[in-house]
């Protein structure tokens, strides 16, 4: 996997596969539109007066992998008002987070599955199942909480399904030295997504009322769907309408990948496998930062700055513009080295590894001490997640590289590290906070400094890029 193949690279930005990549970039911005719809209207939905703290609220849970933590704005601006619904904010943080947990169940099973009975069916499946339970979200809430929960757990474990169905897609049909770049075409999407959410969230719900936010989004989410499951293929050989130049290109680069279907997967064999170790722990440390940021940007913004975040919905809305120009610059310059045999395959995964999660390391340690800066310190807290998706060149797509065959069900996996980091993240960040405002945040970064460096370290001794041996179609491992 170190060596650049044999055969001459096409560069047909608008063949089928860059076409996959900007179908499954729509998809992701699909996806996490719909998350993050629940988090804008619900402040109409309990408070009848909505242009109150509408940004403040809603930027408090912005991403994909974001927990509820922070019920204060929701309490500061439900007082001696009518609610429509009568949910407490213990109640609304149940609501928020039950699509995680539904991401947690189906993220490793999902996985699996995808590299059995198709990743077209399961990502498809996926994103329509959530596209109509974002529908039906309005209504549910007519008939109580507990159907609201129930949706959202269940849109959970649909999010679940399409998010890692991807990968099985990216092993048959992106070349080992375009990988970079197709990924971060398409997992650019969830930033840009959460940009679009934030700016126009609440214009919808102000001048149309709060369903229509679900309406628009989960409307969207289906005509993607009739675009996946019409023009999308689990691998090149079968698409119809390939050139035949390109299922050449493809299929002559992955000669060295296995295709075959396999029913077993050699656990065993991954367990004492360390450099998958290292990925999970590059995704622990990922996570555990960037949830931090993600989710208490507009409290620090508010707590230590003195700003009010509502006034400023597209300054909250920044740093998700930053991480999208980071995934995909990152990918192209990842790809660029690649193709030009500048620098070797592990040594690439190891540099943007290094740069994603050493960046943001030094920004987060360096905002405690510029806290009486204002520009300053909105540049470094947009600098943390856009150096941070760097790491999409890194080793976030490092399981193409050791286990192509088993991608999808290892990146199960993998977020389910993420997911479990950014709950502790969360919970410690809480904690540290309310003990001391000053103290605890400089506690809060240099943590998740020094998590991000075990992981870094961890990363750059034991990770690798060849296809391990447990991988290849030669092993008879079983369960």
């Amino acid at each position: 996997m170190d060596e650049k193949p044999s055969t001459r690279k096409s560069p047909e930005f608008c063949s089928l596969r860059y076409g996959l990549a900007l179908i499954m970039h729509f998809s992701n911005f699909t996806m996490i539109t719909q998350r993050v719809s629940l988090s804008i209207a619900i402040i109409a939905m309990v408070n009848s007066t909505q242009q109150p703290g509408l940004f403040n609220t809603s930027t408090e849970r912005p991403l994909a992998f974001t927990f509820n933590h922070s019920n204060r704005s929701i309490k500061e601006f439900n007082t001696a008002e009518v609610s429509v619904y009568e949910w407490s904010p213990e109640t609304q943080g149940i609501i928020f987070s039950s699509i995680n947990y539904g991401i947690i169940l189906t993220l490793i099973p999902s996985g699996y599955l995808a590299g059995i009975f198709g990743a077209k069916q399961m990502l498809g499946a996926g994103l329509l199942i959530s596209s109509l339970l974002t529908l039906f979200t309005p209504l549910a809430a007519d008939f109580g909480v507990i159907l609201v929960i129930v949706i959202r757990t269940v849109q959970g474990m649909a999010q679940g399904m399409a998010w890692t169905g991807q990968f099985t897609i990216w092993a048959k049909w992106a070349p080992p030295l375009e990988r970079s770049k197709l990924t971060s075409i398409a997992g650019s999407g969830s930033a840009f997504g959460s940009f679009i959410i934030l700016c126009v969230g609440g214009l919808i719900s102000q001048a149309l009322g709060w369903p229509f936010i679900f309406y628009i989004f989960g409307s969207i989410g289906c005509v993607c769907c009739l675009l996946w499951f019409t023009v999308i293929y689990d691998d090149p050989l079968h698409h119809p309408c390939i050139s035949i130049r390109e299922k050449e290109h493809i299929v002559s680069s992955l000669t060295q990948q296995s295709s075959s279907p396999r029913r077993s997967v050699p656990i065993k064999s991954m367990v004492r496998c360390l450099p998958l170790w290292a990925i999970f722990t590059g995704f622990f440390s990922h996570f555990w930062l960037c949830t931090i940021i993600i989710t208490y940007l507009p409290t620090y913004i508010s707590s230590v700055l003195r700003v009010n975040i509502r006034d400023s919905g597209v300054l909250s809305s920044l740093p998700f513009i930053a991480a999208a120009s980071c995934t995909i610059l990152g990918g192209q310059l990842a790809d660029f080295l690649l193709s030009r045999n500048l620098l070797r395959l592990i040594t690439v995964r190891k540099l943007f590894s290094s740069l994603g999660l050493l960046l943001p390391s030094l920004c987060a340690v360096a905002l405690p001490f510029v806290a009486s800066s204002y520009p300053t310190t909105i540049i470094l807290l947009i600098l943390i997640p856009g150096t941070s998706n760097l790491c999409d060149s890194g080793f976030i797509i490092n399981t193409l590289d050791v286990a192509p065959r088993y991608a999808s069900f290892l990146m199960g996996i993998s977020r389910g590290f993420g997911l479990i980091a950014g709950i502790i993240s969360s919970t410690a960040t809480g904690f540290l906070i309310s003990q001391d405002s000053v103290s605890g945040w400089r506690n809060v970064f240099f943590l998740a400094a020094a998590v991000n460096m075990f992981g870094l370290v961890f990363y750059l001794t034991f990770g690798q890029a060849e296809i391990q041996h447990w991988a290849k179609e030669r092993t008879l491992t079983r369960l």
